[in-house]
């Protein structure tokens, strides 16, 4: 049996890993983290009627990138497209969208991390994860 402590211990626990990661209210509220990310750490983000999820495995210097991108609308995941790619440190790579909509990632130097950025703007300098 379970004393009072153990359950209010994990009662406590439950409330820290919820509370922890920001879950959302409702079912239909989307989560999102833009990043930037490290390795294997999910970057989460809609645009343009379209959803994506997004992460990298280091490759030396290169960053091993997989995403998928789906169509918000889509419950049965059949519009879901997935994307590999090798990117060269500091490389964009733009991911398109409806209605002119795109998104661009970028690999970190080192392949220390992967982040969103906009495709216009040289960027010259990380912000610290």
């Amino acid at each position: 049996m379970f004393s009072l402590s153990k359950i209010a211990a994990c009662a406590v626990l439950g409330t820290l890993v919820v509370g922890g990661f920001g879950l959302p209210a409702y079912a239909e509220e989307l989560v999102e983290h833009l990043g930037p990310v490290g390795p294997h750490e999910p970057i989460l983000t809609t645009f343009g009627g379209k959803g994506m999820i997004a992460f990298y495995e280091p490759d030396g210097s290169h960053c091993g990138l997989y995403a998928v991108v789906y169509n918000l609308s889509d419950e049965s995941g059949a519009t879901a497209a997935r994307v590999r790619i090798s990117l060269n440190a500091r490389q964009v790579v733009n991911i398109d969208g409806p209605d002119n909509k795109s998104l661009s990632l970028q690999c970190g130097d080192h392949a220390e991390a992967l982040r969103i950025v906009d495709s216009t703007t040289l960027v010259a300098n990380w912000p610290e994860r």
